[in-house]
């Protein structure tokens, strides 16, 4: 019961003051270990593919393993002098976690540059939340970018480390983080990463399959809760979730892409490569900029569905 609390109030104090920007964030210490942990394993491994697998699955297991066993010993050890203090660090350490307010000030900086139809400043603070070339986007394109990114974010910044946090607290939410930051600073498919970047990729999609499937569904769900439609989200999503280069993404932007009757997906440029990717949804009006507060609400509806299924689940699961 106490952990079904603890990632309520988490999600709560999320909404209600975003990142706390007057402490240390666990991503940025988890973002200067796996950096760290680059350096040496490159310099100790060999200089070969195999050399360089070996030396990303290290990193992997250190960064993991020290993400993982930090806040639980500190939990473990809290606990036994007082419950209670164990328990508000554990929300905390769950607040910190959650990304949902982050990602809507972003995206919605970026609304309101195109709004006033200021576009060195839109492509600016759209670099801040995408990996993508933005420096000679459209309005259309940037809308774009920015709806893949809160439909994608949606998993990985909201409810799949909502989930985890659900089964063992914040040990196992920042476990997940760890895995998924991994991904975002190694999963790249370039001469510098191909290797190295495989495994930390590969586990990041394992640590998402279940989560972006569930939330996927639920955004079907929660679309006419807030004007879209739901029944035409659930068609594009079987029919384009499959479609994305990504086994987990395409979920989510498939869903969104349904639910407003827009067109998502299609070529990007990546560090000056040209990446091909399919569309995703219909072509059946065009993108406004209007999409970017509607794929935020989704993102809400859908992590509030989320969280609701899973407190339900976690209170039964106490009970029987």
């Amino acid at each position: 019961m106490l952990i079904a609390l603890s990632t309520f109030t988490a999600f709560i104090l999320d909404q209600i003051f975003g990142d706390p920007r007057n402490f240390p964030h666990p991503v940025v210490i988890i973002g200067k270990l796996i950096s760290a942990m680059e350096r040496f394993t490159r310099k100790v491994f060999p200089k070969t593919n195999k050399g360089e697998l070996a030396a990303g699955a290290f990193t992997w297991l250190v960064v993991a393993t020290v993400s993982f066993a930090v806040p639980f010993i500190a939990l473990v050890l809290l606990a036994k002098v007082n419950v209670w203090a164990a328990f508000a660090l554990n929300i905390f350490w769950s607040y910190q976690i959650f990304a949902s307010k982050s990602l809507k000030e972003q995206s919605m900086l970026v609304y309101r540059y195109l709004e006033a139809e200021d576009l060195p400043n839109s492509r600016k603070y759209l670099s801040w939340i995408v990996g993508r070339d933005t420096s000679e986007l459209d309005p259309e394109e940037i809308t774009k970018a920015v709806v893949e990114t809160v439909a994608e974010n949606t998993s990985d910044g909201v409810t799949a480390p909502m989930l985890y946090m659900m089964i063992l607290g914040a040990p196992l939410g920042m476990l997940y983080k760890a895995i998924n930051t991994m991904d975002s600073m190694l999963g790249y498919k370039n001469d510098r990463y191909m290797y190295f970047g495989r495994i930390p990729a590969k586990i990041d999609d394992v640590a998402n399959f279940i989560p972006a499937r569930i939330t996927g569904l639920l955004m079907c769900l929660t679309a006419p809760l807030i004007g879209l439609d739901g029944g035409n989200a659930y068609r594009i999503y079987k029919r384009d979730r499959l479609k994305h280069l990504s086994p987990n993404s395409g979920h989510l932007e498939a869903a969104c892409a349904g639910a407003m009757h827009i067109m998502l997906g299609g070529d990007s440029f990546y560090f000056g490569k040209l990446v091909e990717k399919a569309s995703l949804g219909d072509p059946d009006r065009e993108v406004r900029i209007t999409d970017i507060p509607g794929s935020i609400k989704m993102m809400y509806a859908s992590s509030l569905a989320m969280l609701a299924l899973l407190e339900v689940v976690r209170i039964v699961l106490v009970l029987i």
